[in-house]
């Protein structure tokens, strides 16, 4: 009979390939839901000595309890949670359990962060301090053009292929989250630092994983997010712009932008190709805030 680790080790692989081959997630979400279980995993096997199929409810509750005395905050708390859920979902589909031990466990209730938000002169301010001059420049400079201009993820704009560019059409094609396609409109001056850098790009000896990619390295190869991240830090820091700006700060000011523009809800959630409208209307929020902010400042 397999000891209670080996259950866990047979159980997460196989739970592994359902969500590659069946709900097609991508490598970064199969390892964060992986992470997830496995902090269950350890807590069970320290203080219980027993399989996923024996896992109980109040077992749940207490690696919950420990959650919290470690300190880990609410949105660490929920998001473990819903990854365990979704483990035991797996079992129960397959016929490893017949109850779940996490049906009846709710989540820590959180609150939202409203995230910086650049202004329109930020954004040219950062985009123009990159200077043209050079290919790193003028590859980095159509990066956070289309980056904003789309409200691409970092994932997805490391992703873009020089095939997903139908610029004749006026659109690129985004693959998102769950390999979801969408085609989002792209403005002149995006297309035409992209055309540059399609110059550039076109005299780098490419290697043989990365034929396609459009945004490379000196050394032909894709982009890693920890990148697009230093490339920004260092433009900030030389900007001097006194924000906590990411990579992912460029899509949401594109979303504010678009509602202050008078988009609608509906049309931003299709844009950043979100799966739900409650992930979109966050930037409702953030759009309120600022509103009250303005009024108060006027002494309305």
């Amino acid at each position: 009979m397999d000891t209670a680790l080996e259950q866990w080790t047979k159980r997460l692989e196989s739970y592994k390939i359902y969500l590659r081959l069946e709900r097609h997630f991508s490598q970064n979400t199969i390892e964060a839901y992986q992470r997830d279980v496995n902090s269950l995993e350890n807590f069970i096997l320290h203080m219980y000595g027993v399989g996923p199929q024996d896992v109980s409810k109040e077992m749940i509750e207490k690696w919950i309890e420990h959650l919290f005395n470690d300190n880990k905050n609410k949105t660490s708390q929920a998001r473990e949670l819903s990854g365990v859920k979704n483990f035991f979902n797996y079992l129960q589909i397959i016929d490893v359990i017949e109850t779940l031990p996490t049906e009846f466990i709710s989540a820590p209730k959180t609150s939202r962060h409203l995230p910086d938000v650049l202004t329109l002169e930020e954004i040219d301010t950062i985009i123009n301090h990159i200077s043209p001059d050079s290919r790193k420049g003028r590859r980095d400079r159509a990066i956070l053009e289309l980056m904003y201009s789309c409200g691409l993820r970092v994932s997805e704009v490391i992703s873009l292929r020089v095939g997903d560019l139908f610029f004749g059409e006026g659109y690129i094609r985004v693959i998102g989250k769950g390999n979801k396609q969408r085609l989002v409109p792209v403005g002149s001056v995006a297309m035409e630092k992209t055309m540059m850098w399609l110059d550039d790009r076109r005299e780098i000896p490419v290697k043989s994983s990365a034929s396609d990619i459009l945004f490379l390295n000196n050394r032909g190869d894709k982009l890693s997010r920890v990148m697009i991240f230093t490339i920004i830090q260092e433009i900030i820091k030389d900007c001097g712009i006194d924000k906590n700006v990411s990579p992912h700060t460029f899509r949401h000011s594109f979303a504010t932008h678009l509602l202050q523009g008078g988009a609608s809800i509906r049309q931003v959630q299709e844009m950043l190709g979100h799966e739900s409208i409650s992930t979109t209307e966050i930037y409702t929020h953030l759009d309120q805030k600022r509103l009250r902010k303005t009024i108060e400042k006027l002494k309305l």
